[in-house]
């Protein structure tokens, strides 16, 4: 009967649990075979008839070989071998001819495939580099027999190791093979002409000249020798090429290609390109402290996921402007894009096996998996508008399907008070140690004005031992006021120096300077002042350089001396401004 009722109960908190989500499950099968990333996910209405299907650039692990899958419903439709590893996939409008069904590309090593009506339709092969000339002549050589097998591979070895570009595919395959190997090989390839072939690392679409949904699209390429391209549509020309520091791992852009556009590249280096149009070259870098694992365009701001476990948004401009730590490792992002509410998120999955979605940095919801996610999609399928495709990283395949009743609030809960706040707490009663120490701070309540007293005295002993520009002395009849002008990071200092005796004048005083010389530098660390006749403001000017460009400020103490003696008679301390901003004590 005990365990019958503990079943009964998980049964009906399972029931409950699914009855407050807001996802329905779909389908699940652990024994998919299905491995991949996010970037070679998409949806499409492949053949034009409503019916949305799924395109899988498959990896093929396990020495298996690359694939292209292509699922309707829970089930593989087709699947045809790959040459290379996908890099990416994505659907896009070709022309505006009718009927109008969408193409597919695929990027994969040098090349993007493109299908229409899942048939092979055209391929792209990024265009061959010139090859090192070293090497060239290292195979020329060999051509001849003028070298032998063994001082070619040291030859090679030197080139890969100092030279900025890369071998060719010939020269690493050659490094590659045993000594018993490399003669047979050199017989065989020294003919042939040293080709050098980049291949493509991310992919995504840029509208064309419009902004619609069904608008003509073209493709935007990212590759490894640090080169962004811009197809054209149709005849895959290339319509724009620009460069970059690093190599491209994740694309996101805005706009219209013929009128204006946007375009954010996280690279290897860790930082993040912000690229416009006719800008051969990034206009803004945002550098972030880790490796970027995501990229994703919320409306205006471009969330990036690291490997520090965060999340963080930036302007187009490279503003930060939030951070939200992760409880485990992101291994794959993407966007959640529901039209009917008008609400974009980010969908992030982590190692421990739970999906988060945020908008900016609120959480909407937490979904729980039996696996790590290493791939998400959102969007149509089928004929269903909010569907959630995940695969796992042991192959299996989600998919859940978001309830039409379903409401995004933030905090990832319903609406209303937490079921906290319905919970008595537990309030001891007062005992009599607690009456008594009440009591006896009530009658010790004079202390807290003892302790304003002391604050009050404090901060008149700081003024009178001038611990502000503005500072007064009972030896000398002086008063000093200290007035900072500028932008930076060249700023105009003046002391107005005034003698506030009535009859007699002050003569043979200095000025000095303290200040660090690792942030600021002046013309004269100190100087005469000149007689001062009572009753006058005399302002004496010089200039302060700021040495740092990072924006950091100090102190610098002004101290007023007499001739022959090391006591100063009044000082003041200056609050510097940094290289930045406009600044005024």
């Amino acid at each position: 009967m005990a365990a019958a009722s503990s079943s009964d109960s998980d049964a009906c908190g399972a029931e409950s649990n699914e009855a407050n989500s807001k996802w329905l499950d779909a389908h699940y099968d652990p024994m998919a075979n299905i491995h991949t990333f996010s970037a070679c996910l998409a949806l499409a209405d492949l053949h034009g008839d409503g019916e949305y299907k799924l395109v899988v650039g498959d990896l093929g692990p396990g020495g298996q070989q690359p694939r292209l899958k292509v699922l309707k419903g829970p089930l593989v439709m087709t699947e045809s071998p790959l040459p290379a590893l996908p890099a990416a996939a994505a659907t896009f409008l070709m022309e505006q001819h009718e009927p109008r069904t969408p193409a597919l590309a695929l990027a994969s090593g040098p090349c993007v495939y493109v299908y229409k009506n899942l048939r092979p339709y055209f391929k792209f092969s990024l265009p061959q580099l010139p090859p090192n000339p070293l090497e060239q002549d290292l195979w020329n050589q060999a051509k001849e027999d003028r070298i032998d097998p063994l001082t070619l591979k040291e030859m090679l070895e030197s080139i890969r190791e100092t030279a900025e570009e890369p071998l060719s595919i010939q020269s690493l395959r050659f490094l590659q093979l045993e000594l018993s190997e490399m003669e047979a090989f050199v017989n065989q390839h020294k003919s042939n002409s040293i080709k050098r072939q980049t291949v493509i690392t991310t992919m995504t679409t840029l509208k064309k000249n419009l902004a619609d949904e069904d608008a003509v699209s073209c493709l935007v390429l990212g590759t490894e020798n640090k080169e962004l391209l811009v197809l054209d549509p149709e005849a895959f020309t290339i319509l724009a090429k620009m460069s970059l520091p690093s190599v491209p791992v994740f694309l996101e852009v805005s706009g219209q290609f013929d009128v204006e556009f946007r375009l954010a590249a996280a690279c290897r280096n860790g930082n993040i390109y912000i690229l416009r149009r006719d800008s051969k070259h990034p206009k803004y870098c945002i550098e972030l402290s880790a490796q970027p694992v995501g990229l994703i365009r919320v409306h205006k701001v471009l969330v990036v996921g690291s490997t520090q476990d965060s999340l963080h948004g930036f302007t187009h401009k490279g503003k930060k402007l939030w951070t939200v730590q992760m409880p485990a490792a992101i291994l794959t992002m993407n966007l959640l894009e529901q039209h009917s509410r008008g609400l974009q998120a980010v969908m992030a999955g982590l190692a421990n096996g739970e999906v988060r979605i945020y908008r900016d940095k609120a959480l909407l919801n937490v979904i729980h998996t039996p696996d790590a996610v290493t791939s998400l999609c959102f969007g149509r399928y089928g004929r269903e508008d909010n569907t959630l495709i995940m695969t796992t990283r042991g192959g299996g395949l989600i998919i859940k399907i978001l309830k039409r009743t379903a409401v995004f609030v933030e905090g990832g809960s319903e609406v209303g008070p937490p079921p906290a706040q319905a919970m008595k707490l537990n309030v001891p009663r007062k005992t009599r140690l607690y009456v008594d120490q009440t009591l006896r701070e009530r009658e010790a309540g004079t202390d807290l004005y003892l302790l304003r007293l002391r604050a009050a005295r404090a901060y008149l002993q700081a003024l009178e031992s001038s611990l502000s520009p503005l500072s007064t002395t009972a030896r000398e009849p002086l008063k000093l006021h200290a007035v900072v002008q500028g932008l930076g990071p060249t700023f105009k200092l003046t002391l107005h120096l005034q003698n506030t005796s009535t009859t007699r004048p002050v003569l043979g005083l200095l000025v000095c300077f303290l200040y660090n010389e690792a942030l600021y530098s002046l013309p004269r660390a100190f100087f005469k002042v000149p007689l001062l006749v009572p009753g006058l403001n005399y302002p004496l000017e010089t200039f302060v350089e700021s040495l740092s460009n990072k924006g950091i400020s100090d102190i610098i103490k002004v101290l007023v001396l007499r001739e022959g003696q090391s006591a100063p008679l009044l000082s003041a301390h200056v609050n510097m401004p940094g290289s930045e901003g406009l600044a005024a004590a």
